[in-house]
């Protein structure tokens, strides 16, 4: 979560640098019951995003959206996204940026919870990018199942079991995970191995 990158943002977006807010959003990704949704994984997801940019069409909302997706994260609430999003808007509507804009950025965070098809070019490229780890190299993706278990180790392991092989067989059942060919054609096989390995472990 680059400084530099931040107020590049900043510019494109038409607004001032607002450093104080990167510094919350700093403070809120290093928060300790975090072990996957961290600064490391806002900073992943802005790679992949830099190598699909060319096809957004308005790669300034994704951006600003994948900085704020997981901003407020909280394992035992159901309304991070939410929550999340608002936070966001609130941002963007104190620096007058356009409505229009706030209301697709709300949108690009709300797209995240995954629970319905995207209906956007830009809405699908931002849920492919934040699921990019689901088609990482092995050791990659089995860290991530361990930080995901690490923030709901609350949670009673059979219940755990029982509610992550439903996410997982979820993802595995669709038609496609990824919707865009590129990562379609780049991540959609490694995912899928990944996903069948993550079930049958638990």
């Amino acid at each position: 979560m680059d400084i530099n990158r931040w107020q590049h943002l900043m510019l494109a977006l038409g607004i001032g640098g607002n450093p104080e807010t990167y510094l919350q959003l700093i403070a809120a990704y290093s928060e300790s019951h975090r072990h996957y949704h961290t600064g490391a994984h806002v900073d992943a997801c802005l790679k992949h995003l830099d190598q699909v940019r060319l096809l957004a069409n308005h790669s300034a909302e994704i951006e600003i959206a994948l900085w704020f997706h997981d901003a407020i994260y909280k394992p035992r609430s159901s309304s991070n996204e939410l929550d999340s999003a608002n936070w966001c808007c609130s941002f963007l509507m104190a620096n007058e940026v356009d409505a229009e804009v706030i209301a697709r950025v709300h949108q690009l965070i709300m797209a995240t919870c995954h629970n319905v098809a995207s209906s956007s070019n830009d809405e699908q490229l931002l849920v492919d990018v934040d699921l990019a780890i689901l088609g990482a190299p092995e050791n990659i993706y089995w860290q991530f199942e361990d930080n995901v278990r690490k923030e709901y180790k609350w949670v009673p392991g059979f219940i755990f079991r029982a509610k992550r092989k439903e996410i997982l067989d979820g993802f595995l059942q669709r038609e496609r995970i990824y919707n865009s060919d590129y990562f379609f054609q780049t991540l959609e096989q490694q995912a899928r191995i990944n996903l069948r390995a993550a079930i049958a472990r638990l």
